[in-house]
């Protein structure tokens, strides 16, 4: 195996590492009151314009058929709501609730405390932390180049030390 094949194959490990400490930093989803695709499409849905059932199918990468099952539980649910195309299209669009948005807003505050507590507990002082959220923001803004699905993040995620 050559350096760069090693260094891929460390690479793949440890997102995957990441993605699993990523989770198990939250604990058992404990007070969450949305399931996981629903916080994720809740999440892709609060960050912009209202979107069609094959944007979100589009957006995720996953048959129509998938999200039509996770949207229709989150309407039966009240989170999301379905609206005519603002620009005058024929299908329908989707959008959160107020009541979507609260329960977003109250299982993002439990996963940014499991997040704190994880980086904390690393003891890795701010400088690092805004360094490995440059490079992440970096790396998720040239995969989403890659595949046209770019998401929309609010004005501090580009600066991640937070200052204006």
């Amino acid at each position: 195996m050559t350096d760069e094949e090693h260094r891929l194959s460390d690479l793949e490990r440890e997102l995957t590492l990441l993605s699993r400490h990523f989770v198990a930093s939250k604990g058992p989803r404990i007070g969450h009151t949305l399931d996981r695709s629903a916080y994720v499409l809740l999440t892709r849905l609060e960050a912009g314009d209202p979107l069609t059932l094959k944007e979100l199918a589009h957006t995720f990468q996953v048959a129509v058929s998938t999200i039509n099952r996770q949207v229709s539980a989150m309407l039966k649910n009240g989170l999301v709501e379905r609206i005519p195309d603002p620009a005058g299209g024929l299908a329908r669009k989707f959008r959160p609730t107020p009541l979507g948005l609260e329960r977003l807003a109250a299982d993002r505050t439990i996963s940014l405390a499991g997040t704190t507590r994880l980086i904390k507990a690393t003891g890795w002082p701010p400088e690092k932390t805004a360094q490995f959220l440059t490079l992440l923001i970096e790396f998720n803004q040239s995969i989403e180049q890659l595949e046209g699905l770019a998401w929309e993040r609010d004005g501090n995620a580009g600066n991640p030390t937070g200052e204006h």
